[in-house]
């Protein structure tokens, strides 16, 4: 996990690259698959939810949010619910889909030419963007069926 600690000048410092970050550098993080937690340096309270919140209104200004008005409207009705419900499914089949392919990627990579290695890298995360997509494809879809009922 990455810590972030953001401090009384609202600037972010991440620990990990010892170096100020901004908003559009968490949010490339989070695209790239980190999990971010950020921290208040006076509290030390726990205000992740806050900035990726922050992130994500970033990203509708500068235009490039993938969450439709729809989807945003049904995150505000409904809170974390609609998260844990029509993403739950998905992320536990994920979650078996990941492991079982680490599983076989490590008894792989011992016999494994560099070449090789590359290549299940690119595959890997190849991988990682479908998951992405089908993840924002059932947020969606969840969206659209809570506007029928």
């Amino acid at each position: 996990m990455r810590r972030i600690k953001r401090y009384e000048n609202r600037k972010l410092y991440d620990l990990e690259a010892s170096s100020y970050v901004s908003l559009q550098d968490v949010a490339a993080l989070v695209q790239e698959g980190e999990t971010v937690e950020v921290i208040d340096n006076v509290t030390g309270e726990d205000i992740t939810a806050q900035t990726l919140t922050n992130v994500i209104l970033e990203e509708g200004r500068r235009g490039s949010s993938t969450l439709t008005p729809d989807t945003l409207h049904t995150l505000l009705r409904r809170g974390s619910d609609v998260l844990d419900s029509g993403l739950a499914q998905v992320r536990s089949s994920i979650d078996d889909l990941v492991g079982q392919s680490v599983q076989n990627v490590s008894g792989l990579t011992q016999m494994a030419s560099r070449e090789d290695i590359d290549q299940l890298q690119d595959q890997l995360r190849d991988l990682e963007r479908t998951i992405d997509t089908l993840m924002a494809r059932a947020a969606d879809a969840n969206g659209h069926a809570d506007d029928a009922s």
